[in-house]
């Protein structure tokens, strides 16, 4: 990988070229029997924009551990399961792991999104009908105070649009690189539409998160983002794809102004800042291997003080480029 303006952050990548493991993962599951069980392994990085780049070492350690993802499943019927354990957050358009995704970062809003939550979910699909709900610890904070839920709908082969909406119902005080305390503390809701047909699949959707005063947890304002995204996908023949996303978040919420002791919110890039995405993704795949290579720019609108990219943290924009190759077996 290569970027501008690197930001320095503890246990992050400070140079502006690098190579890095993104994935080097096991996947094993059974899919018979009325109890069956997922499991993922190995190590990862998680490259997402805007944010300064963790190496996978750094990620093991201060993100989801070498079992990032583990769960039991109790089929009760042919349409309700339940899983339980270390899952994949119900919440966004974009999953955690490179692999999983049309690009190789994921996007200024999964950012603002829990990736992974232990927690326990029941699941429910029947015709055209889908839904979950899951009660779990949110951004992976080890209090399971988060409730989480989709519901989906199945318009026809080729359209489909998706409900969520999870949040806290309780305070916690927990902190890290995968737990930030304010959004821990709120709430985040998408709508999600998904169109497929022949070469081209597109998925535009909204989100909205919110984190309200708390003076308790020192949440001195209330704030929030609202955020737009399309992911786009075009196959052309010969085993090759274009891939693209284009996305848009601001932030707003109560000011402290003149206030004495107050601390204004910050869930993005300073209290009432702004910032939006490219990303440009063409990949080649051939049998199990695969190479893909990425351009993004992130460009930040309106920037709080020592919130922004590079050294001194003022800088309002960062180009990226990658290369990822591998095989999937």
């Amino acid at each position: 990988m290569a970027q501008s303006h690197v930001t320095n952050a503890p246990g992050t990548l400070t140079s502006s070229t690098a190579g890095d493991v993104s994935n080097a993962q096991i996947e094993i599951q059974t899919t018979k029997g009325p109890v069956q069980f997922y499991l993922q392994a190995g190590a990862y990085s998680l490259p997402s924009l805007g944010t300064p780049y963790l190496r996978s070492g750094s990620a093991l350690t201060q993100l989801y551990g070498a079992v990032p993802v583990a769960y039991a499943k109790v089929v009760v019927s042919p349409d309700v399961f339940i899983t339980g354990g270390f899952l994949p957050t119900l919440v966004g358009a974009e999953s955690t792991f490179t692999f999983q995704n049309l690009n190789v970062e994921r996007g200024l809003l999964w950012n603002q999104e829990p990736a992974v939550s232990r927690g326990v979910q029941v699941n429910y699909a029947h015709g055209k009908v889908s839904a979950a709900i899951s009660v779990n610890d949110g951004y992976f904070s080890g209090k399971f105070n988060w409730v989480s839920g989709t519901l989906g709908y199945t318009f026809d082969a080729s359209n489909s649009i998706t409900l969520v909406g999870a949040g806290s119902v309780s305070r916690s005080f927990h902190s890290t690189y995968a737990t930030p305390l304010n959004q821990n503390n709120g709430s985040i809701f998408n709508i999600i539409y998904n169109y497929s047909s022949g070469a081209l699949t597109l998925t535009p959707y909204l989100q909205y998160n919110r984190v309200s005063h708390d003076d308790v947890l020192g949440i001195n304002k209330s704030a929030d983002v609202f955020g737009a995204a399309v992911l786009a996908k075009y196959t052309l023949s010969g085993g090759f794809s274009l891939a693209g996303r284009a996305e848009y978040l601001k932030s707003g919420g109560s000011l402290c102004g003149a206030q004495a002791q107050c601390v204004d919110t910050n869930l993005l890039y300073g209290p009432h800042s702004d910032a939006f995405s490219l990303t440009f993704t063409p990949t080649y795949q051939k049998g199990i291997f695969f190479a893909r290579a990425e351009a993004s720019y992130t460009k930040i609108g309106t920037l709080g003080s020592g919130s922004g990219f590079g050294a001194a943290a003022d800088r309002t924009d960062q180009f990226r480029g990658m290369l990822e190759a591998g095989f999937l077996f």
